[in-house]
């Protein structure tokens, strides 16, 4: 079984604390959904994260 790098994240906004979930190998920059502060910047592979990361997703769900 092929073991992979990346991950689905909850990430928490500073500014107004709306949680999702986002790719960390992310293409472009994303946006909160409710406030549009940007929380991840793409990085040429790992994205930029910043913000809190609440949980890593189990890719077993």
């Amino acid at each position: 079984m092929d073991e992979t790098k990346s991950r689905f994240l909850r990430i928490k906004c500073d500014d107004c604390g709306n949680e999702q979930i986002i790719y960390d190998h992310a293409a472009t920059k994303v946006k909160c959904l409710v406030c549009e502060k940007i929380l991840v910047e793409p990085h040429g592979g790992k994205a930029a994260i910043k913000t809190k990361v609440v949980d890593v997703m189990d890719k077993d769900i």
